[in-house]
């Protein structure tokens, strides 16, 4: 199977090196040219997470990635795909198989990612996305892992699904894309709560977030035509361990810091995540009151321009409490 992979940051370093070393499949690995990502394995064949199996062919040239494989898998920021669209489709690329291995909401349009790929002119049973939990750390010790294949297509699906597992990573069929987009991109949000509360000194309130941040993602799952209880899957409670927890996630590392008045440099999907959430709960109606704490510490707290993070975002969980009292479910 002839496989280019579109991104060579830390996923997509790890994609490329999962098609090749795993499942030995012909791999391209594309990234832009001068990127820091793509040059420095360019240069010396590996990065901080992976080190490329010699098969992978490393290149700049988008037309020849897109035209020399049958499955182009994209695995970039999401704020920056609808722009990135714009300069795969000028390619022909319409019977090409796309599958999304990235985790957020359009800030701009709260569109999901795939609806993205749609409004950009590619099939919608031609798409199909890659979410679920896992550390790139721990898959390259050999460390296995559950996860998602997702899609308008059932076909597409299983065949996705089939064709990409292996002892490492076992893949489930989801069955509620929209459940399956919003859940993986949410988790992000719940990941920087966490964190806030790592670096707050609150780490006995992680319980409490799992439980009502899932319900909270499972009413904006439902009220966008989703399953409700797509939230308690592996694409978003599943993936609670590597999110809230784990030493290794960026969002709640960007929690943490951002309460003790430090800004974390690397990629946080959450931050603009946590905004487009925010203006689809105003836009739904629905209270989302984790989701909202987010985006207020993220946006509106001066937590990195005051330095006294901790303060504000204490501030900002302690609101949550003066909420009315209400039934669980």
């Amino acid at each position: 199977m002839n496989i280019s992979v579109l991104g060579c940051g830390r996923w997509g370093s790890f994609i490329a090196w999962y098609q090749a070393t795993i499942l030995k499949n012909k791999v391209i690995s594309w990234g832009p040219e001068g990127d820091y990502s793509y040059e420095i394995l360019k240069n010396t064949g590996k990065n901080e997470y992976v080190t490329l199996d010699k098969s992978i062919e490393l290149t700049c040239d988008l037309s020849y990635a897109l035209s020399n494989s049958d499955i182009i898998i994209i695995s970039i920021s999401s704020q920056g795909l609808r722009g990135f669209m714009k300069k795969i489709t000028a390619y022909p690329v319409k019977d090409k198989i796309f599958v999304l291995c990235m985790k957020g909401i359009e800030e701009s349009t709260g569109k999901r990612l795939s609806e993205v790929l749609i409004e950009s002119g590619i099939d919608a049973n031609k798409i199909a996305v890659w979410v679920g939990p896992g550390h790139i750390q721990a898959f390259t010790q050999g460390i296995p892992n559950c996860m998602v294949i997702d899609s308008y297509d059932e076909n597409l699906k299983r065949f996705i699904a089939d064709s990409f597992k292996s002892n490492l990573i076992r893949f489930y069929y989801g069955n509620d894309i929209i459940g399956s987009e919003i859940g993986a991109a949410a988790k992000n949000v719940l990941g920087i709560a966490a964190g806030v509360l790592d670096g707050s000194g609150y780490v006995s309130l992680k319980g409490p977030l799992m439980a009502r941040g899932a319900y909270e993602v499972g009413k904006l799952i439902k009220a966008m035509g989703g399953e409700f209880n797509s939230a308690y899957g592996l694409a978003h409670l599943g993936d609670y361990e590597t999110t809230l927890f784990s030493e290794y996630s960026h969002n709640r590392k960007y929690g943490e810091m951002m309460a003790h008045g430090a800004r974390f440099e690397k990629l946080a999907e959450g931050v603009m995540t946590a905004k487009a959430m925010k203006e689809l709960g105003d836009k739904y109606g629905l209270e989302l009151p984790i989701t909202n704490a987010v985006y207020e510490a993220c946006f509106l707290s001066h937590a990195f321009e005051s330095g006294d993070g901790a303060k504000n975002c204490m501030k900002i969980i302690l609101k949550l409490f003066e909420r009315q009292t209400k039934s669980e479910f």
